[in-house]
């Protein structure tokens, strides 16, 4: 079964820039726009079951007090009156953060998290919590790909993914410790957005493996991703936070001075990608032709699989092993091997593969040099039928090193699913990611329209 269109006439099918910008000039309303959301939520939640909290009444509390600041001729931030979804292991004061896990059901946090309290200074309207996998790790969550009921949206924000995918939010923001951001996104057909480790801070989230989270955004064009700017910066808590690499609207909406040089890099996982895939990114690379060479990494980078899952899970079983030692009924096998894995590795055999980040991050600088972005694989393939939440092997080794990352929608799978194609930049080089992004999505469509 096919996602339900939206229709170009409703206010659900306007993205975040659009809507942020018709609410400043008064030609749509928050309080509009919000009930237009929680419709849309009415009639496609049960199918696609893409949230974990909702209150309607307080998000049209909030939306009619965006628009009464706008009557006022108070300031407006950049999202004023535009819902946002958020992923259901970060803290909004109000709302209970449950972390996919009965665990934590119902845990009332007494503070906004650092990114939902810029979100908040912007104008954002917090629509609600949006599903997650157990602890945003393997174990799936209740939601469904809006493309096709049948498949995974994948993990593990699914929710954020799905949402947005279905036309019930413009705007959602969820995690990524492996896959977490790109694999959905390129599962769901929308565009995600990775940004540097540590461009957005994790106070008041929660922390699977600290040496390796990232947040991210998902949104239907480039131009609302880069909404995550509002989120980046320093907030004297998080250590791992740095200063923001942006400003990323201005540059994502700004063509290239020069035509940017792609590079096409399979990375060592190309074997595990479905064969209509490999073919489409044959195409891809035949369409761009003297644009784009092909990058093949040494074989030293096929260790960063091994070291991600070493630091991954030493990282988990410190942080959540006390629920597997106190509740282990409550806690899904997945979680209990992965803690049992994590514990047993020697604290030298850790130390050793976090190390490695920088080194392979070093060796990746001539690629750099010379490209603007590497182009590569989202996933292996369209969603896969299940509950699995899909392979999240084209994103480890981008994650491991903290890079900028993002999948655009732009293929389609034999099936008639979306494929994403994955970007890559060099560390805090966001902004040239963006950019060099909306320029492929121009060249593409100008290929298509000749």
């Amino acid at each position: 079964m096919a996602a339900k269109r939206i229709s170009t006439a409703e206010p659900t099918a306007l993205g975040a820039r659009e809507a942020a910008w018709r609410i400043a000039e008064g030609a749509l309303s928050s309080a509009e726009l919000v009930t237009a959301c929680l419709e849309r939520i009415g009639a496609e939640e049960e199918r696609v079951q893409a949230w974990a909290f909702l209150d309607r009444d307080k998000a049209l509390r909030e939306a009619e007090d965006r628009d009464r600041r706008r009557r006022l001729g108070q300031p407006l931030g950049a999202l004023h009156g535009v819902p946002v979804g958020i992923k259901d292991i970060i803290d909004v004061r109000g709302m209970p953060t449950g972390n996919g896990s009965p665990i934590d059901a119902g845990r009332m946090p007494f503070e906004d998290s650092t990114l939902v309290r810029r979100l908040r200074a912007a104008g954002a309207v917090i629509l609600g919590k949006t599903v997650t996998t157990e602890f945003a790790y393997y174990q799936p969550g209740k939601t469904r790909n809006p493309h096709d009921p049948a498949r995974t949206p994948g993990g593990s924000s699914s929710g954020s993914a799905a949402a947005v995918a279905a036309g019930m939010v413009p705007l959602a923001v969820g995690s990524q410790t492996n896959g977490s951001v790109i694999r959905p996104a390129s599962f769901c057909g929308v565009v995600g957005l990775k940004p540097s480790f540590g461009a957005v801070p994790c106070t008041g989230v929660l922390r699977l493996a600290p040496s390796l989270d990232h947040m991210g955004v998902f949104a239907r064009s480039l131009e609302d991703a880069a909404f995550a700017e509002i989120l980046m910066g320093a907030d004297g808590r998080d250590p791992d936070a740095r200063e923001s690499p942006g400003p990323l609207s201005a540059t994502a909406l700004s063509d290239p001075p020069v035509t940017p040089a792609l590079a096409f890099v399979r990375t060592p996982a190309w074997e595990r990608a479905e064969e209509p895939t490999k073919a489409a990114f044959t195409e891809l690379v035949e369409a761009l032709g003297s644009g784009i060479d092909q990058v093949d990494l040494s074989e030293h980078f096929a260790g960063a699989f091994g070291w991600h899952q070493t630091v991954m899970s030493a990282e988990m079983a410190r942080n959540l092993g006390h629920h597997v030692e106190h509740m282990p009924d409550l806690c899904s096998e997945k979680l209990r091997a992965i803690v049992a894995e994590g514990r047993a590795i020697a604290a030298p055999d850790y130390l050793a593969a976090r190390d490695m980040a920088p080194v392979l991050r070093e060796t990746l600088t001539p690629i750099f040099e010379r490209f603007d972005v590497i182009i590569t694989p989202a996933a292996p393939g369209e969603a896969p039928v299940g509950e699995a939440t899909g392979d999240p092997v084209f994103c480890t080794l981008w994650t491991f090193c903290g890079l900028p990352s993002l999948s655009l929608p732009l293929l389609t799978g034999p099936n008639g699913l979306p494929v994403g194609v994955q970007l890559v930049g060099a560390l805090g080089q966001d902004a040239r990611l963006l950019r060099t992004a909306r320029w492929l999505v121009r060249r593409l469509q100008d290929e298509v329209i000749g």
